[in-house]
């Protein structure tokens, strides 16, 4: 089917809804009909302000034969093209499918991999990224859990981030985050090479996943920080086990047992939200492998190179020689490329 037969069928549905609306119909019915045509009417009036400019296109392209009228239109005739240029890309990227997360807020999970001490000093830092780069979006960052080395790295940073389409823009964060760079602690200067992996999960509500009380395994024990710091007379840590899927959260973060459990189920609820949403789009991620990656946390994605002050994403070949400006939390210019990377291969998938 051509591109303008899919736009016809695009139209005649918003308005076989919009007729169904004024006809009275109630209950389920217009709930239904309601949401589609709520989501088929932006892309309807991007469709006929395309076919609007068409039309003007070819009028003033009629004009040219016209010796009176052909300096107006070859003034008129490149502003149009690049209009409708504008507005064939909307219009394609409009009729995509929509993932159902990208409006939701995230959880941001960081840890230390392969690398020791270096590995758990970078997690501190790119956690610190990711909250300087919230900050810009003017995004929320909630700290869930942060769990201090003794040299100031981190063992497991957990946080939440709040915003509309947050998801949407984080969602290529997951995997590994390598670093390359001559540790503090390395008196013979030689670069080391570490690990960090990171994962980016839609926040989940209670009603995405229904978790059965029987499928948990709660285990409570005595918190405790780095180095045995802060170490709390009471049992208030809490670990979860998902006994179906072998999911493990555990929660230190707050004083109050009942404080702890409320967060570690979040963060269990997001986890097996994420495992079912990549279940379902499972066809789609293999169709796309090359692309942007799949986003699981084992594959390497990005190196943050300190020695030559450059960040390299290896999944679309971007390099960035503006290290310091990444780690300050000035990371649109990677997520941008991402998305349009994205944006691309689905246009590709589609046939548009």
């Amino acid at each position: 089917m051509s591109l303008d037969a899919r736009l016809d069928q695009i139209v005649a549905r918003c308005e076989e809804l919009e007729a169904r609306l004024a006809s009275g119909i109630t209950g389920e019915e217009f709930t239904a009909a309601s949401r589609e045509y709520a989501e088929l009417e932006p892309l309807v009036a991007r469709i006929n302000a395309l076919r609007t400019a068409q039309v003007e296109q070819r009028e003033a392209e009629q004009m040219l034969a016209d010796p009176d009228m052909k300096a107006l239109a070859e003034a008129e005739l490149p502003v149009l093209r690049e209009r409708i240029g504008s507005l064939q890309q909307e219009v394609r990227l409009a009729m995509l499918p929509r993932d159902a997360a990208d409006e939701r807020s995230a959880i941001l999970e960081i840890r230390p991999a392969a690398g020791g001490d270096e590995a758990a000093l970078f997690a501190a830092e790119l956690f610190g990224a990711y909250r300087r780069y919230a900050d810009l979006r003017g995004w929320r960052f909630e700290i869930m859990e942060y769990d201090e080395s003794e040299l100031g790295g981190l063992r497991e940073g957990i946080a939440t981030i709040s915003g509309k389409g947050v998801f949407a823009r984080l969602k290529y964060e997951s995997g590994v985050h390598r670093v390359q760079r001559v540790p503090s602690t390395e008196s013979q200067g030689r670069i080391h090479t570490s690990t960090v992996t990171v994962a980016m999960l839609p926040e989940a509500e209670e009603v995405d996943v229904q978790i059965d009380e029987g499928d948990l395994r709660i285990d409570v024990y005595r918190a405790s920080g780095a180095g045995g710091q802060h170490v709390n007379k009471t049992e208030s840590a809490v670990r979860i086990t998902h006994l179906p899927t072998g999911v493990v959260v555990a929660m230190q973060e707050e004083k109050s047992q009942h404080k702890n459990k409320a967060k570690a189920m979040k963060i269990l609820r997001s986890r097996l939200y994420e495992q079912q949403r990549l279940s379902l789009h499972e066809s789609r991620a293999a169709d796309r492998r090359s692309q942007v990656g799949t986003g699981d946390r084992s594959e390497r994605i990005r190196t943050y190179n300190f020695p030559q002050g450059r960040v390299t994403d290896h999944r679309i070949g971007l390099t960035l020689h503006k290290i310091d400006r990444v780690m300050l939390g000035e990371m649109d210019e990677i997520v941008d490329a991402l998305i349009q990377e994205d944006q691309a291969a689905l246009l590709a998938s589609e046939g548009l």
